[in-house]
């Protein structure tokens, strides 16, 4: 009997210790599958979550202005200036405590006219004078409005010569616009007024920007071996709610916040990008002042011709050159205008034209061209690569869209690159190592009389209060400084906002008011510094293309010669 147990406790012994070398010897792959099990219920986990993501949003209290008093402390002069500038910007609308009034009550663009007045001096019209068109507002049912506030466009073109030019709208506050058009060319020029937005309208998007700056909202992935997590990001979240994640820039102290994962610390976010665009912003009654074809971008008739002659100039005001328009008496001065479909700045720049890529290679020879800013200054980068067959890029396996960008052209020792500002941008995954504020990228460049810089950053701060992009612009103003002053012959050239197609939901987030807005903030922060402008809203407003967030070719071509014009401007040639 003891021999058999002896027996049998010597073959357990045995099988015990066989299927403990086993173990030992297959330990690693034990742990792989309950890593694969873990990672399995962890993906479930995240997908599930992702779902979630655009219904967990945060919630925010409509009685307070959020995002405006983030960033570090402005100093009295800063204060002074955001004062002079959003005093600059300022709207008028219906009268205080005015109560919302039914569609039949808004502006009509049917309804409402305009007339050309007569030249007050003389029955002709001729180069150098001053056209003043009239705008009456009526409502949905014939009468006239008594207030101001309607968001307007005017242009004064000639289909025939390829011809047009921005007019500038005075809000009269009462219901009647001025339209003033400086005449600029010989021959047929007629008026265009277009209402964007009714006054109505405007006064919904205000609202919106000051107290919904969540209607865009972005987010970030986290992830640590097989765990990853998703939460939602954005320039200011509701503290009270969830822990946040602080992603404060420490060199501008531009804030940005992420809601922290549950599972995760803070330092693993890997990206950011756009998580959608919030719905159901707008009452019934809202609704029905954002309607294509009815109430935004619709043009405006006329009582009367809607067209006029221009002669050449009077004989006591002719210029010696025949090619240069004089402008002295025009009391609106637009920055350029087109004719045979080529723009022609005023500002004393002569426009050069670069048809031919040689010419462009030619421009940019020895040249390092640093593009900084959203989607529309990668829409030059774009253009380079495909009109200069010389110009390689360079695969920096970066995201399609997103970048940075890269291209070389070593026969003419030429660098070109791109690469997005920091957040807020709208762009689909940008990798958080790649996520760089301009001012400080700025910083990073030696300058010089061979490094141009180009800025184009406007489209993505429209869904936030001015303020906000008050403070962008100001730490990238104080950079350009920086680098100006280390490398006084580097040189500076921003693109400012432009134009584009709208319906209701584009209304809500890009509205061409909110991008007016901000390029009338941009042009004014940089006037009277070395920096040169490519006024791309005017070159949008004036063109007879349709509009568009990235503009078509025709006008890209001629944003590019201005600024190559800027890079190689034409020599005087010296007389003997």
């Amino acid at each position: 009997m003891c021999r058999n147990l002896s027996k049998y406790a010597l073959l357990f012994l045995f099988l015990s210790l066989s299927g403990f070398i086993f173990l030992l010897r297959n330990i690693h792959t034990v742990e792989n599958w309950n890593c694969h099990a873990m990672s399995a219920f962890y993906q479930l986990q995240t997908r599930i979550h992702s779902s979630l993501v655009s219904v967990n949003l945060p919630t925010y209290n409509q009685n307070l202005t959020f995002c405006t008093h983030l960033g570090q402390k402005p100093s009295p002069e800063d204060e002074l200036e955001d004062h002079y500038l959003l005093d600059s910007i300022q709207w008028p609308g219906p009268p205080a405590h005015f109560a919302p009034p039914s569609l039949r009550q808004t502006s009509d663009p049917v309804h409402s006219l305009f007339t050309i007045l007569p030249n007050k001096e003389k029955r002709e019209w001729h180069i150098g004078d001053q056209l003043e068109a009239l705008v009456q507002i009526h409502d949905f049912q014939g009468r006239p409005k008594r207030y101001g506030g309607d968001f307007l466009l005017a242009r004064l073109h000639s289909p025939e010569l390829g011809a047009g030019v921005t007019g500038t709208v005075v809000d009269h506050r009462n219901g009647i616009y001025s339209a003033l058009f400086p005449l600029l060319w010989v021959g047929p020029a007629q008026v265009e007024v277009t209402l964007v937005h009714s006054s109505e309208a405007v006064a919904v998007l205000k609202h919106l920007r000051e107290h919904r700056p969540d209607r865009v909202f972005f987010k970030s992935l986290f992830r640590l071996g097989f765990l990853s997590e998703t939460t939602v990001c954005n320039m200011c979240l509701p503290s009270d709610q969830h822990p946040l994640c602080n992603y404060t820039d420490l060199y501008t102290g531009e804030p940005w916040y992420c809601y922290k994962p549950k599972m995760l610390s803070c330092d693993t976010r890997i990206n950011h990008a756009k998580g959608g665009y919030l719905k159901h912003l707008l009452t019934n009654k809202e609704a029905l002042l954002f309607q294509s074809g009815v109430n935004i971008k619709v043009q405006i008739h006329a009582l009367g011709k809607d067209r006029i002659i221009v002669l050449p100039p009077e004989a006591d005001n002719v210029e010696k050159e025949s090619s240069s328009v004089k402008t002295e008496s025009v009391q609106f001065t637009p920055s350029g205008y087109y004719f045979k479909d080529s723009w022609r700045p005023l500002g004393g720049v002569v426009m050069r034209h670069f048809n031919e890529s040689a010419a462009i290679t030619q421009c940019l020879r020895n040249k390092v061209i640093n593009m900084y800013g959203d989607s529309t200054v990668r829409q030059w980068f774009e253009y380079f690569i495909t009109s200069v067959p010389e110009m390689k890029e360079i695969n920096l396996h970066s995201p399609k869209n997103v970048g940075p960008f890269m291209a070389v052209d070593t026969t003419h020792n030429i660098l070109l690159k791109y690469r997005c500002h920091g957040p807020p941008i709208r762009f689909s995954t940008v990798l958080s190592s790649e996520l760089r504020y301009v001012s400080n990228e700025l910083d990073g460049l030696s300058g010089g009389p061979n490094t141009v810089v180009v800025l184009s950053i406007w489209a993505h701060f429209s869904t936030f209060p001015v303020e906000v992009y008050i403070r962008r612009l100001r730490h990238i103003r104080r950079a350009l400084l920086r680098l100006l002053g280390r490398a006084p012959g580097t040189l500076v050239v921003i693109r400012s906002a432009n134009l584009q197609a709208l319906d209701q939901e584009v209304s809500l987030y890009n509205s061409d008011w909110y991008s007016l807005q901000l390029d009338t903030v941009l042009k004014a922060m940089f006037r009277g510094l070395d920096v040169l402008m490519v006024d791309a809203w005017e070159m949008s407003s004036a063109h007879h293309l349709p509009h568009a967030l990235h503009p078509p070719q025709a006008i890209v071509q001629n944003m590019i010669d201005m600024l190559l014009s800027y890079v190689c401007p034409e020599t005087k040639r010296s007389s003997k």
